[in-house]
């Protein structure tokens, strides 16, 4: 590639990152500008799931960027590790530097399209080649590379469930299968969706011809009834009863259907006798979904049967550091604390929790810190609606200790650190819902014992020296105060 054309690379990064903050990934970076070619910039993936991924969601972010960046009316093309590119000799004559090289400022318009060179006549063969082929169906699930077994965080809640999907990524389906089918069920958000995709991309990974079909309940009853209503039948068992790998998000949308779930009875039946394997998720286990028949119960029970639970606050601190890395920024232990601390629901609030973080820095034009975290996602704590915060506490107590939150999160035992840290623990112990567990937490990943062991020696203190008394109930009547 020329250099000026890999100056508007570097400046369409430079873009994206200022003003779509919440698309950017850090393997953006990654993407291979191969060459400018009759307006279109091509970009080579480095893989099949991350380039349908890029076509699928990123393709307007992207052309934005490279039409404010170049002042050209260029649009950008997304290829896989195999898919041909234009060679050299068709490329168009680069500009000169100076044309394509604007300054990146959010009031800058983009130049006028420049008047092209007259079009030669002779034709062009190979341009042919660079079409984008129809990958995949426009009704199939995309699969996002960031919802990987890499990415995945385990933690008590979600063991199990991660392991067995980790098998059936590694060796799909085959006979004498204890996860054949893998049912993963449980609340929205907690990761169900994630490690179906993990188990996509990792059997694409060692499989890439894998006839594998990921696909949403409520497509398969669409695409169910329209064949119905064409009389397409054959078509629709064909694309569905030769498949090496069968994934269907939120199975328990097929209750309502009875002729919906007689054809999924029979594909279920077809795959599994072919030893193919089948992974399905929902929200409640099967005996519990709605009006589903007994038979396709026994059936959805034959393998193995896992939830996940909510993620503790450990597990949520975390998942926040990851998912701030996979974005391409730090996010500071004190912050990824605060807001997992405000955030105990699930892991898609802690997503947008992290997306709002992200927009007030590019904002504000500063760096994420506890401060800006605070600012971001201002207003009471979601962790019950009549009860001091998290933070209100650290605050009463740091302010009168005169200590800092990353002290009390440290390692340091001196007395001066080691006793605001008991009284927190104290105070947000009997004045919130959280657990030991969350509690220890959020003071450097400690154990419950210790949160106990703190708990118990403020309350001895208490009975035992009448000024430390005072000093505590004085903080209780801060932390009331509305």
């Amino acid at each position: 590639m020329t250099d000026p054309d890999l100056k508007i690379w570097d400046g369409m990064l430079a873009y994206l990152r200022r003003h779509s903050p919440t698309l950017c990934r850090q393997w953006f970076a990654e993407l291979e500008p191969l060459i400018v070619d009759s307006g279109t910039l091509f970009l080579r993936a480095q893989s099949p799931v991350h380039r349908d991924y890029l076509r699928r969601l990123c393709t307007e972010p992207f052309n934005d960027a490279a039409r404010t960046v170049s002042g050209r009316l260029l649009s950008v093309r997304f290829l896989g590790p195999d898919d041909p590119a234009p060679t050299a000799g068709t490329a168009q004559p680069a500009r000169p530097r100076s044309l394509i090289e604007p300054k990146l400022s959010a009031s800058t318009p983009p130049l006028s399209p420049l008047p092209q060179a007259p079009a030669r006549a002779e034709p062009k063969p190979a341009a042919a080649q660079f079409i984008e082929p129809a990958s995949r169906r426009d009704d199939a699930l995309v699969i996002n590379p960031d919802c990987s077994f890499e990415n995945f965080i385990v933690g008590p809640s979600n063991r199990l469930a991660h392991a067995a999907a980790v098998a059936v990524g590694n060796s799909p389906g085959g006979s004498n299968n204890p996860f054949n089918p893998l049912f993963i069920h449980g609340g929205v958000g907690l990761g169900k969706t994630h490690l179906l995709q993990a188990i996509c991309i990792r059997i694409k990974q060692h499989k890439p011809d894998a006839n594998l079909c990921y696909i949403s309940c409520e497509s398969f009853v669409q695409q169910f009834i329209e064949a119905v209503r064409t009389g397409d039948m054959d078509a629709f068992r064909h694309r569905f009863r030769e498949l090496d790998c069968l994934i269907v998000d939120d199975i328990h949308f097929l209750g309502d259907g009875e002729r919906t779930q007689e054809e999924f009875f029979h594909t279920f039946n077809t795959l599994h006798t072919a030893k193919k394997q089948i992974v399905l998720s929902s929200d409640e286990v099967p005996e519990k979904i709605p009006v589903l028949q007994d038979r396709l119960v026994s059936r959805l029970k034959w393998g193995l049967v896992t939830d996940i639970q909510p993620p503790d606050q450990e597990t949520r601190v975390a998942i926040l550091k990851n998912k701030a890395s996979i974005r391409g920024f730090d996010l500071p232990d004190d912050a990824a604390s605060y807001i997992a601390a405000r955030i105990n629901g699930n892991i898609r609030e802690l997503e947008g929790a992290i997306g709002k973080v992200q927009i007030q820095a590019a904002v504000d034009d500063r760096p994420i810190d506890l401060s800006l975290a605070q600012l971001a996602l201002g207003g009471p704590s979601e962790v019950g609606s009549n009860e001091p915060s998290i933070q209100v506490i650290i605050n009463a107590v740091t302010d009168f200790y005169r200590v800092r939150l990353v002290d009390l999160q440290s390692e340091r035992r001196h007395r001066s650190i080691a006793q605001p840290r008991q009284v927190c623990m104290y105070l947000i112990r009997q004045h919130t819902k959280h657990s030991l567990e969350e509690i220890g937490g959020y003071f450097g990943n400690r154990d419950h014992t210790t949160v106990m062991h703190a708990i118990r020696t403020v309350e001895s203190r208490r009975t035992s020296e009448p000024d430390f008394d005072v000093v505590v109930r004085s903080l209780e009547d801060k932390v009331r105060k509305p």
